[in-house]
């Protein structure tokens, strides 16, 4: 893998290096971490999306239901105290 430069700020350096150095990792290894966990975060938010998207439509639970068994009916009786 080639290394490649990124300018930016020194303050923006200097938050980097003791976010990384507070995780026992070098700058390199956080900023790696860290894309990956953007990546993911991005990747969970459309998936998170499609969820919502699927669960709202009529009739989805129920198939649900009807294919997984869904939860057992409640037996309890609701009495006034």
């Amino acid at each position: 893998m080639a290394d490649t430069t990124v300018k930016i700020d020194s303050e923006t350096r200097d938050r980097f290096a003791t976010l990384a150095a507070a995780r026992g990792k070098s700058m390199r290894a956080y900023l790696a971490e860290l894309a990956i966990e953007e990546e993911n975060q991005l990747a969970l938010g459309r998936a998170t999306a499609a969820f919502r998207e699927a669960v709202g439509r009529p009739g989805i639970a129920d198939a649900f239901d009807a294919e997984f068994g869904g939860p057992p009916p409640s037996t309890k009786t609701h009495r006034a105290a």
